[in-house]
């Protein structure tokens, strides 16, 4: 949801809307544009996914910190999952610096004050949650803030966070908004404990969060046809058959959900103007799929029409659309 574009706003007043929105959107802060006196730009959305906020902000360089003093000034005691769509960014905490790019991201703890900033046109996409939200003690998540490159649960959360973005609007608003936030604490909880916990711990939160970072992965290679149970256990160093047992405990069907979710990609994106130029045999094997007669007929089982009447409808006004059409 757009929350402020200061183009729709006279130049002079553009630097402090952005102030207000941003401390009215996620607390006490400061903000220092990097060339207020060539012009400030700046776009920002916002959406809610039950107890997680999502932020988007892009446009013109600048740098936002928080410091102890500005978390004593509200009562927000938060933890944020920042990552750089667009340019480079710049984080800052107790003395650990790091460059953040679109294969990284930061985690920032409020309470203990960090600097966050990028030169040039950027685009910055975080969510930001209760610390205690994560049920894990705050010293825990503080070690973790240097560590993050050696996560292997960082790609993960990071193509998942792209992902919510990508689909924010609709997302936000589904029934599903609810699942996809614990989805995502999941993840961040067993990132911070695979680079800052004890070896007790990190088993532990492992074994809750198994299933979530299968689905997780399982998301992030849809159009890869080798996919399989096979390869999706190895990835995370267990057997066949507890990948199965764990998919049977959370109620699902693992061939049933990856084919689901494959048929939804091709879904979406014949009824996209963008994939028009695209053949339907082309859209089916980028979501997984390389035979077009089983895609075709699991397509047609699931959702009551072809593929190609599917595009037809979706890709035209419908009034043009004849009912008899194959």
């Amino acid at each position: 949801m757009l929350v402020l574009d200061t183009a729709d706003l006279p130049a002079a007043d553009r630097i402090e809307a952005f102030r207000a929105v941003a401390v009215g959107e996620s607390g006490s802060c400061s903000v220092e544009e990097e060339h207020p006196e060539a012009g400030v730009r700046k776009r920002l959305e916002v959406w809610n996914f039950g107890p997680l906020t999502l932020f988007s902000t892009q446009g013109s360089g600048m740098r936002i910190w928080r410091t102890p003093r500005h978390a004593r000034l509200d009562s927000m005691n938060t933890v944020s999952v920042i990552t750089q769509s667009r340019g480079t960014g710049a984080f800052a905490w107790n003395g650990h610096q790091q460059h953040v790019g679109p294969d990284s991201l930061a985690l920032a703890h409020k309470t203990a004050g960090y600097e966050y900033a990028w030169s040039g046109d950027g685009l910055s996409v975080a969510f930001m949650v209760d610390t205690e939200r994560l049920g894990l003690p705050e010293h825990l998540v503080r070690a973790a803030v240097p560590l993050l490159r050696h996560s292997p649960v960082a790609p993960l959360l990071l193509r998942h966070i792209r992902s919510l973005h990508r689909n924010a609007d609709r997302l936000s608003a589904d029934p599903g908004a609810e699942a996809l936030a614990s989805a995502t604490l999941e993840l961040t909880r067993a990132l911070i404990v695979s680079v800052a916990a004890d070896e007790r711990t990190r088993r532990s939160v492992a074994e809750e969060t198994l299933l979530t970072r299968v689905l997780a992965y399982i998301r992030a290679h849809l159009s890869d046809p080798g996919l399989t149970p096979r390869t999706i256990a190895a990835a995370h160093n267990i057997s066949v058959r507890t990948l199965y047992r764990q998919c049977e405990q959370g109620g699902l069907s693992l061939e049933k959900w990856i084919i689901r979710r494959r048929l939804e990609g091709t879904r979406r994106d014949l009824a996209t103007p963008e994939h028009a130029h695209r053949t339907i045999e082309a859209v089916a094997r980028s979501w997984g799929f390389t035979n077009p007669a089983y895609f075709s007929r699991r397509f047609h089982q699931t959702y009551g029409a072809t593929p190609r009447r599917w595009r037809l409808l979706h890709q035209r006004p419908a009034a043009f659309a004849h009912p008899d059409e194959p």
